[in-house]
């Protein structure tokens, strides 16, 4: 039987950011740099981090309202960072160069996140109730990927804040997209047709971030809730297939380890806990954040040595997995 993995921390940052840390991400190696960590605070910054001193690189200013997500594209080229003011701003990582900056109505952008060949950038559309696709090569607008409404509901009707759509997800293979809603409805859809598939149940509550296993065919579907829970879906056979629960708050970030063996969860209990797929049980609780902790990431490439994570008290934290 395989050991299960443990952290260790590694290297802490305080006041990484002058207000609290929302969102982080790492930018896959090139061939010319190491991978890097991407952090983007309510300070209005984007925060360019080389491990695993977390030495910063650089300072990313341009947004005018707090950095809500951070996304970077395969290639470890180029990221994007979205704010509170509806802008997407596409960047060269290592000039800081912008590319692009793709403009939405007020509260449509989320969580964001290139699909795996890196052609299309998806962006969790908040208010619209839908996912946003936009073309990587020419940065236009190319698909919008709608919940349906109720049944009987008209469109006047506020059911749209219910389905506000906060977190999104793209299958390994690039065939499925899941966005994550303040009800705690779960959509799933097929990318190529367009087409909304189903729903999946469970939380009753805001879904803030989804992560799909890493394996190329896989059909398993990581959920936190604000109902506590961290749910195990298959998203094509519409099951739950597993759920665990033990933090004393809103799981608020989930992420899932590059050999698919462990899970990491960041809550507003202000842990960082350490999940058993196997067990469905917490093996390791890690309590170095003093507020609530916005976002846990796993370093891409191999089994995932090392994972980070962000918080409202404006700290980073790097760990190293074994």
């Amino acid at each position: 039987m395989a050991k299960s993995m443990k952290l260790a921390g590694l290297k802490s940052v305080e006041n990484a950011h002058d207000e609290s840390v929302w969102t982080a991400t790492w930018v896959p190696a090139t061939g010319s740099r190491p991978p890097l960590l991407l952090t983007g605070s309510l300070d209005e910054t984007v925060k360019v981090w080389r491990p695993d001193e977390l030495d910063l690189v650089r300072t990313n200013t341009g947004h005018c309202l707090g950095v809500v997500s951070v996304a970077a594209h395969p290639s470890g080229v180029i990221a994007a960072s979205a704010a509170l003011d509806s802008f997407v701003r596409v960047f060269d990582v290592d000039t800081n160069a912008t590319i692009a900056t793709l403009e939405s109505p007020p509260s449509e952008v989320w969580q964001m996140q290139f699909d795996p060949k890196g052609t299309t950038l998806a962006v969790a559309g908040g208010g619209s109730a839908s996912i946003k696709l936009w073309d990587t090569a020419t940065w236009r607008l190319v698909a919008t990927l709608s919940i349906p409404r109720p049944e009987g509901s008209k469109p006047s009707e506020k059911s749209g804040s219910k389905k506000f759509v906060l977190s999104v997800a793209w299958s390994p293979d690039g065939r499925r997209l899941a966005c994550g809603s303040m009800d705690g409805t779960i959509s799933v859809f097929d990318v190529a047709r367009a087409k909304f598939l189903h729903h999946l149940e469970g939380h009753y509550m805001p879904v803030r971030s989804l992560v799909f296993s890493p394996e190329h065919d896989s059909r398993k579907l990581y959920s936190a809730s604000d109902d506590g829970h961290v749910h195990i879906h298959d998203v094509e056979g519409k099951a739950i297939i597993g759920a665990m629960s033990g933090h004393a708050g809103w799981v608020l970030s989930v992420d899932v380890s590059p050999d698919g063996e462990a899970i990491a969860t960041g809550s507003s209990d202000k842990t960082v806990r350490l999940w058993d797929f196997k067990m469905r049980a917490a093996i390791q609780v890690m309590s170095n954040h003093t507020d609530q902790v916005w976002a846990v990431a796993f370093r891409p490439g191999g089994r995932g040595d090392r994972l980070a994570s962000v918080s409202d008290d404006k700290s980073i934290s790097l760990y190293h997995c074994s």
